[in-house]
Parts: structure tokens; C-alpha cells; sequence
């Protein structure tokens, strides 16, 4: 492999990419710079309070920018028939860990959820198992009516560990993006309504257990219902976030001015950091987000209905899905339209793991853009130039 083709801005074969491979590339870049630009504001405060270092979360949040990019670089430049052969093996290295930080003394507990793993590298495998979620699910429910239910089932019991996992730790909102991902891949792929209209179901039940058997997911549901009936205690986080929001007006208080930022709002660095993007850009800017958003997501969806082949389009359907739809989740949480959850903004939020999964995540919806619109055809001796044409159409609709 080129070297070159690590580094980001250094890809010479950019150029021959599809149009839409182009676009969702610098997308992912504008979306990343942006990103950054708004951590280093949210971060500030409480980095200097707690490391004497206003920097302290903007210069980790690089390092895995740069490992980030990396992998980003090396998947927009690698079969994706490869990428999903050996999604398998990371299923299953992810799923034990996320078991592993179910056992005491190996799962370190954030605000009364043990997500991350106790070491040197904080590692959360609820986010690093995003992207193979979604390869796996869409070799699975692609080639659905080639598979016997001796393989099947298996997968499907796999798949079930892994959110009853998730939820297990607990993290409801992330086992309920992953669930609807799954979902929404496996109707991408047309199963029989009968099991999606089962699963469905299912997963709408187990929420409710959840909630039902989990005094702190009542409260917050109670608190997002009706926040300023707490304001200081439960609602305490949605009401400085709704302050944050509303404070911003029409063009916002301006770069690094936000006020609620200074240990009012709580972790507005990570759960509630578009609550200081809304204070500092205003209504405008949000506006300016919500479009690059739909502007993502229509890429990725044309992405995906171009797509011939079913696992590049389940794909596509997969990691739009991921990226679009937890921003949304996020940003709702934020302007108090859906209940108070843990989810990061991707691309914003401080955090190794998410960073590093959503660059994923990009990098493999700019494969599919590629392999969906190009095929690299060797000439074979004595082949015409309308020969050669027709077997690249062909090799298309196989890769």
C-alpha cells in the first residue's frame, strides 16, 4: 500500500474516486474540523479546573484523531469484501469485552455504568463494536435466503448477547442504537415482516423492563416529561442544557462565550456538548448543522440505493443510520425532546472510542461509494476496448 495514502489531504488517487465518494469524504472532514473547533471551547473550563491544562482533553482528543484517520485512510483503500471478511473475529473480540466490563475490578464505572475497561488505554467496546455491528449484520441479512437457520440462529443469539450486554452494563440508549441499526439493516434487506414485526416488539418490551426495574431510568424519564418540577435535583442537567440552548438566540453569544460551559452545565463536553455549540453559534448555526446532517445523510442514502450489490447497500444503510441518527438522538436529548441519555455527539464529543468508531464508520461509507461506481479492470490480451467495458459492468455488480 502507498504510504501516502495514510495521511489524510496526501491521497493522490482521490481524483478518480466517484462524486459522491469526494463529497462524503470532505464532509467527514468539515464535520471533524468542526468537531474540534467546538471541543476545544466545551473543554476548556473544566480542563483547567481539573488538570490545570485548558488543552488537557483537546490535545487526547488529537492523538486519537490521528489514529483515527488512519484507520480511515486504510479502509477507503481496502476491498470491503476484505474489511467484512474478518468483521467476525472483532464481533467476538468486542463481545468479550464487553462482558469483561461486567466482572468486577475490570470494568471502571462511569456516573453508575461500567462501559469503559480499567488500563492505560480507556477502551469502551459499546462504541468500537459499531462499525462491525453493522458489517456483520449486513453480511448476515444480506445473503439471508442463501443461509440455513443452523447459521442463523447462531448469529442471531450473538447479536442478542451483545445488546443484552450493552444494556447489562447498563447503557440503554447505546443498546437501543445499536438494536435499531440491526433493524433497520435487516429491513434494508427485506426480511419477512413477521420477524421484524417480532423483533420490533421485542425490543420495544425489553426497553420497558428496563426502565420498569431501573429506578434512575424512571427519574429521567419523569424528569424529561416535566424538568422544572426538579430543576435543582433530576432535571438539574436538561434544564441548564435548555438554558444553554435557549441563551444562544439567533446568532449566538460567539466563540468561547458561552456561559453555561463554567460548571453549570454538567458533562458539556461529551453528553451535552451541543448544548455550548447552540449557546455560541445560535439558531443559525444550529441550522448550519442540522443541514450538513441531512446533507450527510442524503449522500449516504443515494450511496446506498446506487448500490447493485446487497452488502455494499446494507452497508450504507447501516453506517447512515449510526452516524445521522445518533446525532439526532443526541441533539434531542439536548433541546429536551427526548429523554436524558449518554450518548455522544460523533465527531464532537470527547472520547477516544467514538472518535475512532465514527472515523470507522466514515471511511467505510466511502468505501461503498467507490467500489458502488468504479471496478479496476485489468485489460486481457487481445480484449477491445467494448469488451473491456462490458466486464467491468460485470465485475461491478460482483464486487
Amino acid at each position: 500500500m502507498n504510504l501516502r495514502r495514510l495521511i489524510p489531504f496526501f491521497d493522490d488517487s482521490v481524483n478518480s474516486w466517484a462524486l459522491e465518494a469526494r463529497l462524503l469524504r470532505w464532509l467527514t472532514f468539515v464535520w471533524l474540523f468542526a468537531g474540534l473547533v467546538v471541543l476545544f471551547s466545551a473543554s476548556n473550563p473544566v480542563a483547567d479546573a481539573r488538570h490545570n491544562d485548558g488543552l488537557y482533553y483537546f490535545k487526547r482528543q488529537l492523538l486519537w484523531v490521528f489514529v483515527g484517520l488512519i484507520l480511515f485512510n486504510i479502509i477507503v483503500n481496502l476491498p470491503l469484501r476484505k474489511i467484512s471478511g474478518i468483521s467476525h473475529w472483532f464481533i467476538f473480540i468486542c463481545l468479550g469485552l464487553i462482558i469483561l466490563t461486567l466482572v468486577p475490578g475490570f470494568g471502571k464505572s462511569d456516573l453508575g455504568a461500567a462501559r469503559r475497561l480499567l488500563g492505560p488505554i480507556p477502551l469502551q467496546p459499546s462504541e468500537l463494536i459499531k462499525p462491525f455491528l453493522v458489517l456483520q449484520s449486513a453480511r448476515l441479512f444480506g445473503k439471508w435466503d442463501l443461509l440455513s437457520w443452523r447459521i442463523r440462529a447462531p448469529w442471531l443469539g450473538i447479536f442478542g448477547l451483545i445488546l443484552l450486554g450493552i444494556l447489562a452494563q447498563p447503557n440503554l440508549s447505546t443498546t437501543a442504537l445499536c438494536g435499531m441499526t440491526i433493524w433497520l439493516i435487516a429491513v434494508g434487506a427485506g426480511l419477512p415482516y413477521k420477524y421484524l414485526g417480532g423483533t420490533a416488539f421485542g425490543g420495544v418490551l425489553l426497553a420497558v423492563l428496563s426502565i420498569s426495574f431501573r429506578e434512575y431510568q424512571r427519574k429521567r424519564v419523569m424528569s424529561f416529561l416535566n424538568p422544572w418540577a426538579d430543576a435543582t435535583g433530576d432535571g438539574y442537567q436538561l434544564v441548564q442544557s435548555l438554558l444553554a440552548v435557549g441563551s444562544g438566540g439567533n446568532m449566538g453569544t460567539g466563540f468561547g462565550l458561552s456561559q453555561q460551559k463554567l460548571f453549570y452545565l454538567p458533562i458539556q463536553d461529551t453528553d451535552f456538548i451541543f448544548s455550548v455549540f447552540a449557546e455560541e453559534f445560535g439558531f443559525v448555526g444550529c441550522m448550519v448543522l442540522l443541514g450538513m446532517l441531512a446533507l450527510y445523510a442524503t449522500l449516504g442514502l443515494i450511496v446506498a440505493l446506487k448500490a447493485t450489490n446487497p452488502l455494499h447497500r446494507l452497508v450504507g444503510i447501516g453506517v447512515t443510520t449510526v452516524m445521522v441518527g445518533q446525532s439526532f438522538l443526541h441533539i434531542g436529548v439536548t433541546i429536551g425532546a427526548l429523554p436524558t441519555t449518554g450518548l455522544p455527539l460523533p465527531m464532537f464529543s470527547y472520547g477516544g472510542n467514538s472518535m475512532v468508531s465514527s472515523l470507522v464508520l466514515a471511511g467505510l461509507l466511502i468505501r461503498v461509494a467507490r467500489e458502488s461506481s468504479e471496478a479496476e479492470v485489468v485489460p486481457l490480451r487481445g480484449e477491445n476496448s467494448s469488451d473491456r467495458r462490458r466486464r467491468k459492468a460485470l465485475q461491478q455488480t460482483k464486487l
